[in-house]
């Protein structure tokens, strides 16, 4: 068998001859390293290069090999070390002993040269197959990753790419799919302690609501240019067709979630944001005059960082708002526009709102 320099083995015994003896029948084959201790041959798995099987004595002196085996497998660089014991007790006793420990096998003493070659390369080829399967999962989990990650950035770029599209038709809205984004979000995480809350928003439910939120005006697409884009005040007529923009957006996303093979969470919220963030807390809002919680929490939300952007930004029909009054119609609106428990967590981070507005200002 020739030479295999990439496979080390370490030899563990306090005594000298059976060192030589296992030295001489080892190193034709392998890299061999020797320890006469426990100290010294914790020292040697440690440091490179690292044994790829230990010979391990049992009957030591100050640490035995039970005790060197518990602190190789309490060690992360050293856990995966297959040990082959190696002693004089001839017990089953002791050899079910080492075994239930972990360890790989169990020699006993006096070593029958080809038994132990044959174990050793036996245990080797294992390990090589352990470290190959090992190899190839980190790289079938990477990959997994990055195509993950990929598909992400490809979803988050068609999200966005869908809402610019609607953003040319009402070009005077800038960032506001930054902003109410980024409102969206900090407010969700605010409230998913509250008790009204808690169930419901965790993590993914967040990320999926903040995904989904550039879509809310999405139905926009459909209403017509001088509405959409007049500067002054809708007549009654005008104002029955924007308010199908609602509706629109969602018929919209409900005929992709549809097209999906399989459910999608973040179409399901941006379904829900795009239906009905124009509803109101009391019931008056459109297009189906929902009330309190009948309104999904996710177009609640949106409710309120739509609104609050409207307000501090410029429109064709109005120039923007100071921040102090945007959060006086906010505070106003508690209880019959919006979720009162949702302004209260508003105004209570009211500062993190005004910092998003302006990290996003269209004036960047």
């Amino acid at each position: 068998m020739p030479k295999t320099n990439d496979q080390t083995i370490l030899i563990v015994d306090d005594a000298p001859e059976n060192l030589t003896v296992l030295s001489e029948l080892l190193q034709p084959r392998y890299r061999v390293r020797a320890a006469t201790s426990g100290e010294k041959a914790l020292r040697i798995a440690g440091t490179p290069p690292r044994p790829d099987l230990v010979l391990l004595d049992v009957m030591m002196p100050e640490m035995d090999g039970h005790e060197v085996f518990a602190r190789l497998r309490a060690d992360p660089l050293t856990r995966d070390i297959p040990v082959i014991f190696i002693t004089a007790m001839d017990s089953t006793e002791a050899e079910l002993s080492g075994l239930e420990m972990g360890a790989v096998d169990y020699i006993a003493k006096p070593i029958v040269p080809p038994i132990v070659l044959a174990r050793v390369h036996t245990q080797l080829e294992l390990k090589q197959a352990r470290d190959r399967l090992s190899d190839q999962n980190a790289w079938l989990e990477a990959e997994i990753q990055r195509r993950m990650s990929e598909n992400l950035l490809v979803q988050n770029v068609s999200i966005h790419a869908l809402a610019r599209l609607a953003e040319t038709r009402d070009p005077e809205t800038g960032n506001h799919l930054h902003r109410t984004q980024n409102y969206v979000r900090t407010l969700a995480t605010r409230l998913r302690d509250h008790p009204r809350f808690s169930v419901y928003l965790d993590d993914p439910i967040i990320d999926s609501m903040a995904k989904s939120a550039p879509l809310h005006d999405i139905g926009k697409v459909g209403i017509p240019d001088h509405i959409l884009q007049k500067p002054g005040k809708l007549t009654p007529e005008e104002w029955v067709i924007m308010k199908t923009h609602a509706k629109l957006g969602s018929e919209a996303l409900e005929q992709a979630e549809r097209d999906a093979e399989k459910p999608v969470k973040f179409l399901t919220l941006a379904k829900e944001i795009a239906h009905w963030h124009h509803e109101y807390w009391d019931g008056s809002g459109y297009p189906d005059g929902l009330a309190g919680d009948a309104i999904p929490v996710s177009a609640r939300l949106m409710t309120i960082a739509d609104v609050f952007d409207a307000l501090i930004s410029r429109r064709v029909y109005k120039p923007p708002i100071p921040f102090p009054e945007a959060r006086e119609i906010i505070a106003k609106g508690r209880g019959n526009q919006f979720d009162p428990d949702m302004v209260d967590n508003f105004l209570a981070g009211y500062e993190d709102f005004v910092a998003i507005a302006e990290r996003y200002s269209d004036n960047h």
